[in-house]
């Protein structure tokens, strides 16, 4: 291809770019200014930070594809770097929130700067397809800050938090709980997309499956309660040494955001103090608490091979698709995303155009998915960005599928997200999967 982009590419470049900046300011649009600065735990970052950090990695991206891009300022790259060496020693991230320079004001006035200075880079500097594709990896970091916005917007706020826009969450009737059986052999695992992706997703790759079976529906609040109600917290033989020494530190007895109150189960999240609803899938556990119910079920959890298969393969026509429907891009008919304006899962079942070849509901939306693989790197794997995936290929398990608090655009089979096995304030839930 020519070295330089060609009109059309810039503008679409230049719309995604500001349709991205525009999902970010609604997202905080709503909130008072003390909301602005408050961290709530070491692992949640204040709004202000989120606001700043996603537009200090423009800056970045312009100063590799321009070695004569200067940053705004020292100060403001010091606080907003998350955790790039190659851009100096990143600010703790636990203390993000007991600073209180660059104020918020500063913040909005920098992010509306960096607009400025982003729309005139694409439309005037000398832009190859790589440095697009650079320019583009900036709009889904930014993506992924919004999902990790809405996590920090839950803890911090909850139910006083207000949305632009808020939808009413579809209801389902009685679902049949079920499994299906897949057949194994080889499959071959990993993007084959024209469209984005990261470079942890790549390169495609074969890999051998025993015939397997998979829930059709993510486990839900209903059943995991039955594991409580059965001990699951308190019988350390369900769980893995380390996740029982967390089960204990921590004094877990239920998924986080739960309480109860005169014997009954509660949850506390953006749709208020409510009574648990049976039929959500079970939110906010980590990969302990799902591997250990898994055990206690009799099941086991899912690799990501057969989590991938189960959501994206296509026996008849013998092909992949990018999603579980097919090819087509998500809408709120077919699963539950940020732009569904839920603010919550929707229960089992409610989204019957979205469902998998194999009959798998809900494996895009609603809730991430663990799986059992370890996050690394696949075979032939070769880094797009330095420091911005590779860097954590150790201590993390993959998860798959989205959730309610992830934007469409940043969405698909094959993406890839990690944690680390204790963490559970993202939107974070499992299936579980059986040999043959």
């Amino acid at each position: 291809m020519a070295s330089n982009l060609e009109l059309d590419s810039r503008n679409s470049l230049l719309q995604q770019f500001k349709e991205t900046r525009n999902r970010t300011l609604e997202l905080v649009k709503t909130l008072e200014k003390d909301d602005f600065v408050v961290q709530t735990a070491f692992f949640m970052s204040p709004p202000k930070w989120h606001i700043g950090h996603v537009s200090w990695i423009y800056e970045a991206i312009m100063s590799k594809i321009d070695t004569n891009y200067e940053f705004y300022s020292k100060e403001f790259s010091e606080y907003l770097n998350s955790y790039y060496q190659q851009f100096g020693v990143p600010h703790d991230k636990g203390l993000r929130g007991v600073v209180s320079r660059p104020t918020t004001d500063q913040i909005f006035q920098y992010f509306n700067t960096i607009n400025q200075r982003v729309e005139k880079f694409i439309e005037t500097q000398k832009l190859s397809e790589e440095s697009a594709k650079m320019i583009v990896m900036g709009f889904h970091h930014e993506c992924q800050h919004q999902e990790l916005l809405v996590y920090d917007l839950q803890h911090l706020l909850a139910e006083q938090y207000r949305p632009v826009k808020k939808n009413e969450i579809p209801k389902t009737s009685e679902m049949e709980k079920k499994s299906v059986t897949i057949e194994g052999g080889i499959y071959t695992m990993g993007n084959n997309g024209k469209g984005f992706c990261y470079d942890i997703e790549l390169p495609e790759h074969k890999v051998f499956l025993e015939n397997y079976k998979i829930d059709i529906f993510p486990v839900t609040n209903e059943q995991y309660l039955e594991f409580i109600e059965d001990g699951g917290y308190s019988t350390y033989k369900y769980w893995l040494s380390d996740g029982w020494e967390k089960v204990k530190d921590n004094k877990w007895t239920s998924p986080m955001y739960w309480e109860k109150i005169d014997n009954i189960w509660y949850v506390r999240d953006f749709l208020g103090i409510r009574k648990i609803n049976p039929k959500e899938p079970v939110c906010h556990v980590s990969f302990y608490e799902a591997d250990a119910y898994c055990k206690w079920a009799g099941k086991r959890l899912p690799s990501e091979a057969e989590w991938e298969k189960a959501a994206c393969w296509n026996k008849e026509k013998q092909e992949k698709t990018v999603f579980p429907w097919g090819n087509e891009n998500p809408t709120s008919e077919k699963c539950n995303l940020l732009e569904s304006y839920n603010w919550g899962c929707s229960e089992i079942g409610a989204y019957p155009d979205g469902i998998s070849h194999y009959g798998c509901h809900q494996m895009i939306g609603d809730i991430w998915e663990w799986t059992s693989s370890e996050f690394t790197g696949y075979p032939g794997f070769k880094s797009g960005f330095d420091e911005y995936n590779d860097k954590w290929f150790t201590n993390q398990k993959v998860l798959r599928g989205g959730s309610f608090g992830t934007p469409k655009m940043s969405i698909r089979g094959s993406y890839r997200n990690f944690f680390r096995l204790d963490e559970r304030w993202l939107f974070s839930g499992f299936r579980c999967a059986e040999d043959i």
